[in-house]
């Protein structure tokens, strides 16, 4: 027999969040919601007192950060190297010239600068045994395209040690799942199509793993008069021209599921595996298609 499920949904990161415990109780639903809220105020860059605040306005100088910040960083640091620079969390700067800060303050939506390419991670140090983070001059993180992911991640990892059968941390559609599901073999994924949110594209059997999408339509503003959206392209610095609408990564693990949702968008939707994931592309004319094991299960 299964074990009683008790879930919990509150506002975190920009988004809602939606935990789900399996042999759980109210005190595993709080310390999520604990652990998240924590996470989003050490992580965001809209906090001027968040430790990715700090780092950005460090100037050049090292910074001591906490050992969530750290791990941020080096998978931040990680991600950068494995995808040769396609993931790129300093395009900081491109997103905020792209005119997206503006457009989140629900202000006017135009390009304080021109566009200039990501300057790449090359240069950053992190040393997590102490925390110590380095960020040249003039290099800003934006974070946003693996927080939440390693969030919902963290704070799995953690329920589960504190001896919950099973876990589903969603973070606006980013989640991670693992342990015994509400029923059944596998937790069901399920996966909206990205041109109309109130339909279902798909539901993803998922064991223990992380599934991530990025697509262009929920954070889209007119720049100047033209669309825009923040999936950045760091070669160019400007929201990424493509004929992708989204895309949905599963993989071992949320983090590594949303840095391969952005690599495979930024890369025109290429449904080719980064490690071990899936993918799956949704085109603007209506297209769907995947890796072929993911195809499968789908199916």
């Amino acid at each position: 027999m299964t074990p009683t499920a008790h879930d919990l949904r509150f506002p975190a990161m920009g988004t809602e969040a939606h935990v789900v415990v399996v042999g759980g109780g109210l005190d595993h639903l709080e310390h999520a919601r604990r652990r998240i809220d924590l996470l989003e105020r050490r992580w965001s860059r809209f906090r001027p007192d968040s430790e990715v605040s700090m780092l950005n306005a460090a100037r050049g100088a090292p910074v001591v950060v906490s050992e969530d910040t750290s791990l941020l960083v080096a998978r931040s640091l990680q991600a950068w190297r494995a995808t040769a620079g396609r993931f790129d969390p300093s395009v900081h700067d491109a997103v905020v010239a792209a005119g997206y800060d503006a457009a989140r303050a629900g202000g006017p939506s135009h390009a304080p600068g021109p566009a200039r390419p990501a300057p790449g991670l090359a240069d950053v140090a992190v040393d997590e045994s102490t925390g110590l983070v380095w960020l040249p001059d003039g290099l800003h993180l934006d974070p946003g395209a693996i927080g939440k992911g390693l969030a919902a991640d963290l704070v799995v990892e953690e329920l589960l040690a504190e001896g919950v059968d099973g876990v589903c941390v969603n973070l606006g559609g980013d989640l991670r799942v693992a342990g015994t599901p509400p029923r059944g073999d596998a937790w069901s994924v399920r996966v909206d199509d990205p041109r109309d949110r109130s339909r279902e594209l798909t539901r993803l059997p998922v064991a223990d793993g992380g599934v991530a999408t990025s697509g262009r339509l929920d954070r889209a503003w007119l720049r100047n008069g033209r669309p825009a959206h923040h999936l950045i392209d760091p070669s160019t610095g400007e929201p990424a021209t493509t004929d992708v609408v989204a895309v949905t990564a599963v993989a071992a693990t949320a983090w590594w599921a949303e840095v391969v949702a952005t690599w495979a968008f930024l890369g025109d939707g290429e449904p080719a595996s980064l490690g071990a994931t899936e993918v799956l592309v949704v085109t603007a004319d209506d297209h769907v298609r995947s890796t072929p094991r993911l195809l499968e299960v789908a199916a």
